[in-house]
């Protein structure tokens, strides 16, 4: 395989991270990006009770297994198939499922913390931050967690000014300075999307055959 070109995509919970990968994937010809989510690789808790799990600061940097994401990054650089973890926020915790991911010509990691690691930030060839207004964000949060997750409007609200604010504002805003492209708006910068989507198909080989 040609050289895999590895793109970090960074930005507060609810900035429309999601919509610039898909835009970005669809831009790219069929197979041709693996996207790896930073929320698969937060820490096995099964030595925790379920008290303990729930305790679980799931926005401060401790809550990641960057060692294990960074070595399966490592092996996709290297054309080694990985077995991705999942997560469920419902049990605070990794299921036994794993998700088969094989190495492919880009690779997307995408999560709020994703620019926070330097050893993560020095394998990426491309750095982004979508940035979008805070309540912008708490409405997309509200949205979201209030049908996906089970939460209540209230608990929402309450976990947003007692941590999401608290841990953006301390950790996933200052690394805005590491991106190569802050996206402001997140998805509905249509505009930004489209010359990021355009720079990153010029990063894949054109001696590739699947290539554009």
């Amino acid at each position: 395989m040609n050289k895999i070109t590895i793109i970090g995509i960074a930005g507060g919970t609810g900035s429309g991270k999601t919509t610039v990968v898909k835009k970005i994937v669809e831009a790219l010809p069929p197979h041709h990006v693996a996207v790896v989510p930073l929320d698969s690789y937060y820490n096995d808790t099964s030595h925790m009770t379920d008290e303990e799990r729930k305790a679980i600061n799931f926005d401060h940097p401790d809550a990641f297994d960057w060692k294990l994401l960074t070595r399966q990054l490592n092996d996709l650089r290297s054309g080694k198939a990985i077995e991705q973890p999942t997560y469920s926020y419902i049990l605070s915790n990794r299921l036994p499922e794993t998700i088969h991911v094989e190495p492919k010509p880009v690779i997307i990691i995408e999560g709020i913390m994703t620019l926070i690691d330097k050893k993560l930030r020095n394998m990426m060839d491309l750095k982004i931050f979508v940035d979008t207004d805070p309540d912008e964000r708490l409405i997309r949060n509200i949205e979201r967690d209030t049908i996906d997750r089970g939460r209540t409007v209230s608990m929402v609200v309450d976990r947003y000014r007692k941590v999401l604010k608290p841990m953006h504002e301390q950790f996933i805003e200052p690394t805005k300075r590491y991106a190569d492209l802050i996206i402001p708006q997140g998805g509905e910068n249509i505009t930004g999307i489209g010359i990021l989507c355009k720079y990153i198909e010029g990063l894949v080989p054109t001696d590739d055959t699947e290539s554009l």
